[in-house]
């Protein structure tokens, strides 16, 4: 990622932009699955109910444990993959400098 044509302090800001720009992408990504997880339950409740899941109508199950189950996977693959953009971007940002 380090870009020999650019002065160290440069090289630096070219990276910080990059990890500013993948911790968006990410965050927009996710955000819009917690979005759609969240409305689409209770949008898609009618349609949904038709289908069981342990003895309960899927949509119960969606509402009441499936939304706060993807929220916490939602949780845990943002700090994993922040964990490694993290260090990617630090590991870039100590050559340049």
């Amino acid at each position: 990622m380090p870009n020999e044509s650019l002065p160290p302090r440069a090289g630096a800001e070219a990276a910080r932009a990059a990890h500013w720009r993948a911790t968006r992408r990410l965050t927009a990504v996710l955000m819009v699955l917690w979005l759609c997880t969240g409305f689409g339950t209770v949008y898609f409740a009618r349609e949904l109910s038709h289908f069981s899941l342990f003895g309960w109508p899927l949509s119960f199950y969606m509402a009441a444990q499936g939304a706060s189950l993807v929220s916490l996977a939602i949780i845990a693959v943002y700090a994993w993959r922040m964990h490694r953009l993290d260090r990617r971007y630090q590991a870039g940002a100590r050559e340049d400098a």
